[in-house]
This record gives structure tokens, C-alpha cells and sequence, in this order.
């Protein structure tokens, strides 16, 4: 039997990933409970349908997610039942717009922020995203592109080519960025927040842009970081990676690698790649 957990962001499109598998002839469950997938797995098996590829989605509003979950796969395993994980994913600033498009609560924190629920499950998914088979950032796509990506995946037996990169611009003093793929440290860069007449803005801001790069290393830099990525990015896809996340880090996180990563993202989005830029500190302000 071939066993589809199918998980990620609240907001990130699982219930729409699970009609697509339907389409394709997956006997599917939307919302299981984790508890339940060993006993769903057995109903199948033992269905008169003859019933040979599953998938189901599971995620946070089921309560008691984790424990639940990796025992439940740990049972498959034991049943003789190889499963895998598709991911789903989406930067922050589509999954508040989602939200607010629905006018829903974030599940994790109906009563407060969308935000904070949205860091919140970022936490709590981290260990399940890092064991997933298949990861798809939702951010740029369409219904009919995610349904593309995932037909390369499940009917055509290969990863898409489209690699999804997460460009992630944060503060050291706030902590590094523990999941990137790679880590770039731009305080070589002289600092807005020592200029009191740029201190209030962010690198969102054009004088704080025009600040940044009057300084020829910071286009060098740009420059070499853009060559080496277009180098690297056809290996990974060949090595079937689905998603690279880019770390730029400054001091707080709110000037200099805001305005980094917004150029870089501009660059490679030029270039024809999927890109999501996030700004992770520049909201503790």
C-alpha cells in the first residue's frame, strides 16, 4: 500500500493538496487524528475496494500532534506499510494574508495575533518538516501550479524542478537562523542604525536601500552570492532537494539584511525561480 501523510502550515493548502490526490486516485482523509492512522491503515487493507494508495492529512488541530504522530508512523513501519511526507509550506506574509482573506483566527491563537499562532506552529512542525520526503512552498502558486507540482511528484515519479527558495532576513542578536540551508553574515556592512536620521526605518525603506548599497562590497557581494547560487541551485534539484532556505543575517535584523534579501530575491525571481522573501526580526521593533 502506498501511505501519503500529508501535513504543514495552517493556511499552507492541505486541504486543497488532498482533493488533488483524489484526483489522482488516492483514497483520501482530510483532518485525521494521529491516534487513528494505524487503525485507518488496517480499515484500507482490509477493504473489499482493494484499495492500494492512501493519503490523509494530519496537523495541529488534532490536539496532541506529535506524540500521537510519530508513534502512529512508527506503527506503519511495524505494519509493514512504507509511508512518506509531503510538507506543505508558505512564508509568513501569505499565510497572515490568507487568513485575513478568510477572516479566520489562527487556530494556535484564536482569541490573539495571527502572527504569533503562525511562529507558534513554525516551532511546533519544525522536527516533522525536517523528516518530510516532499516539501512545497505554496507561496507563489496557484491552485492549478500546486496541482502541476504535485502531479510531477506522485504521477510522474519525480521531484519537481521548481526548487521553492525561502530567503530569511534576520538578527544575530535575536538568535541565527537554525533551519537555512546556508547562512550569509552581512554586518561587514557599515550599520543605518548608527546614522540617527535612518535608525526608524527598516531596509524596507528607500533611504535605507540607497544607504546600504552606495557601498561597493555590498554589490560585490550581492554579485558573487547570486553567481555561486545559480552554480549550486542544479545540483540540488538533481540531488532532488524541493526547498533551499537562505539565511541573511545583521546585527537586529531590521536594516542591512532586510534590504539584502529583498535584492536577492528580486535577482533570482528575475531570474525565473520561485522565491519567498520573510523578514523575521524587523516586527520586533
Amino acid at each position: 500500500m502506498e501511505f501519503l501523510v500529508i501535513t504543514g502550515m495552517s493556511g499552507a493548502g492541505k486541504s486543497q493538496a488532498v482533493k488533488v490526490m483524489e484526483d489522482m486516485n488516492y483514497y483520501c482523509m482530510d483532518n485525521l487524528p494521529p491516534i487513528l492512522l494505524t487503525k485507518f491503515a488496517e480499515l484500507c487493507h482490509e477493504s473489499k475496494r482493494d484499495i492500494d494508495k492512501v493519503a490523509v492529512v494530519v496537523d495541529i488541530r488534532s490536539g496532541e500532534f506529535f506524540d500521537s504522530l510519530f508513534k502512529g508512523l512508527e506503527d506503519l513501519v511495524k505494519m509493514n506499510i512504507s509511508y512518506k511526507i509531503l510538507f506543505l509550506d508558505a512564508d509568513n506574509n501569505t499565510l497572515i494574508k490568507r487568513y485575513k482573506e478568510l477572516r479566520r483566527p489562527h487556530p494556535l491563537n484564536p482569541d490573539g495575533s495571527i502572527i504569533e499562532g503562525i511562529e507558534e506552529e513554525r516551532q511546533l512542525l519544525y522536527e516533522v518538516k525536517k523528516r518530510a520526503n516532499y516539501i512545497i512552498d505554496t507561496s507563489k502558486l496557484t491552485i492549478g501550479m500546486l496541482k502541476e507540482e504535485m502531479a510531477k511528484i506522485f504521477l510522474e515519479g519525480k521531484q519537481t524542478r521548481n526548487i521553492s527558495i525561502s530567503i530569511i532576513s534576520f538578527g544575530f542578536k535575536h538568535g541565527t537562523l537554525l533551519d537555512g540551508d546556508m547562512v550569509f553574515d552581512v554586518r561587514f556592512i557599515p550599520n543605518p542604525f548608527y546614522i540617527p536620521e535612518l535608525r526608524e526605518f527598516t531596509g524596507e525603506d528607500k533611504n535605507v536601500r540607497d544607504y546600504v548599497f552606495r557601498f561597493p562590497e555590498t554589490n560585490i557581494f550581492i554579485s558573487k552570492t547570486i553567481d555561486m547560487l545559480e552554480f549550486l541551485i542544479p545540483y540540488y534539484i538533481s540531488e532532488g532537494k524541493s526547498q533551499l532556505i537562505l539565511g541573511i543575517g545583521c546585527t537586529g535584523g531590521v536594516h542591512r539584511s532586510v534590504a539584502i534579501a529583498n535584492r536577492i530575491g528580486a535577482i533570482l525571481e528575475t531570474n525565473g525561480h520561485r522565491v519567498a522573501v520573510d523578514h523575521r526580526d524587523s516586527k520586533l521593533r
